[in-house]
């Protein structure tokens, strides 16, 4: 298993820009699936995006293509979310979590193992 600790949050404009970081600690992360979830209050947590083991397969949420780009740095042992073009209903806590890939895309967290603490994205019109 890996640790993970997300970072880069805050409160911003609608129409601005934010990146978000997850750092994994443990063996293996290059093994590793990642993926971006995101909660809001008195929802469920939701798929955002996906990235496979080598940074070459990516999926995403309809809603978000075209303004969020998930990338990894395995060197860094992390992977980012790019996030333009905000709008106030990308409010939520987003999570990162890992699995060990199989080469499949996963949407449900319950798929997941690994999750990290989250971090706020708040966007205010």
């Amino acid at each position: 298993q890996v640790q993970l600790v997300e970072s880069g949050g805050g409160l911003v404009q609608a129409g601005a820009s934010l990146r978000l970081s997850c750092a994994a600690s443990g063996r293996g992360f290059s093994g590793y699936a990642m993926a971006w979830f995101r909660q809001a209050p008195g929802k469920e947590r939701d798929f955002v995006a996906a990235i496979n083991w080598s940074g070459s397969n990516t999926h995403y949420l309809d809603s978000v293509k075209g303004r969020f780009t998930i990338s990894r740095d395995n060197a860094k042992n992390t992977v980012y979310l790019q996030m333009n073009s905000l709008k106030p209903e990308d409010t939520a806590v987003y999570f990162c979590a890992a699995r060990r890939d199989d080469s499949g895309v996963y949407y449900s967290p319950q798929n997941y193992g690994s999750w990290g603490q989250g971090t706020q994205v708040t966007v205010s019109s």
